[in-house]
């Protein structure tokens, strides 16, 4: 569908021909637009509640910039993720308004402020070497919509840091738990709640952690109930299944 096309939708609606939940079902299955390097799907954020997140690694800085680019002029918020600082320079120099939250390497660039949910993400980490992720959860969550909350470096080596925070657990709606090493944290946390937890096991750790799989299998066999697990160091889709859990909430 293109442009015309668009036009002739909307002289339908207006003249009555269709319904306004007609034209927005034919809106969700608009194709995508082809700039040869990416096909840009304008309307995720119709089928999804978000639009497309530039994911930065594996592409080149003129191949996101031309995504970027054509993406805000389709009017979209824009949340690339994996940036460098030589990436976040071009995406600068399309909208002024982009931020680069550094310890993530996340962009966003908002066009409009969203009303934040009522409801809390908290985000937490077993050590300060987590912190990247967990900030890239609660960039993305917060980007979203979500209100967050993050509480760092409270892990099982030193327990009562945890139980310390158990006022802060118990007000979050939804709890994403970030741990390298041993990954015993969300089974902890999860022994100590009734919210839905997250947990997302990071590369962090010495060798026999092999780059993040001894914690991402521990969280897999946890003995604590309620427990999703994300792909290793998965700081993004941490944020977006939290957020989304966090949105039925507010319903």
């Amino acid at each position: 569908m293109n442009p015309s096309d668009i036009t002739k939708l909307l002289e339908q609606v207006r003249s009555g021909r269709i319904t306004v939940q007609a034209a927005l079902g034919r809106l969700k299955h608009l194709p995508f637009e082809d700039v040869a390097y990416a096909h840009i799907d304008h309307h995720r954020g119709l089928r999804h509640g978000m639009p497309e997140v530039i994911y930065c690694e594996g592409k080149t800085i003129e191949q996101i910039a031309g995504i970027t680019k054509r993406m805000l002029k389709a009017g979209s918020d824009i949340l690339a993720t994996r940036a460098s600082d030589a990436v976040f320079k071009a995406v600068k120099k399309l909208d002024r308004r982009a931020v680069y939250h550094k310890s993530s390497r996340a962009i966003v660039i908002e066009h409009n402020k969203k009303d934040l949910t009522a409801g809390v993400v908290l985000v937490l980490t077993a050590g300060t070497s987590d912190i990247p992720i967990a900030e890239e959860a609660a960039v993305t969550a917060g980007t979203l919509g979500s209100t967050v909350q993050t509480v760092y470096d409270v892990g099982v080596a030193g327990i009562h840091r945890i139980l310390s925070k158990k006022t802060i657990l118990d007000s979050a709606r939804v709890i994403v738990v970030v741990a390298g090493m041993d990954g015993a944290l969300p089974s902890v946390v999860g022994g100590l709640v009734d919210k839905p937890i997250i947990a997302v096991p990071t590369s962090i750790g010495y060798g026999a952690g092999f780059q993040g799989l001894a914690p991402l299998l521990t969280m897999l066999n946890s003995c604590s109930s309620g427990i999703a697990v994300m792909n290793i160091d998965n700081g993004f889709g941490a944020g977006v299944l939290a957020h989304r859990i966090n949105l039925l909430g507010e319903r």
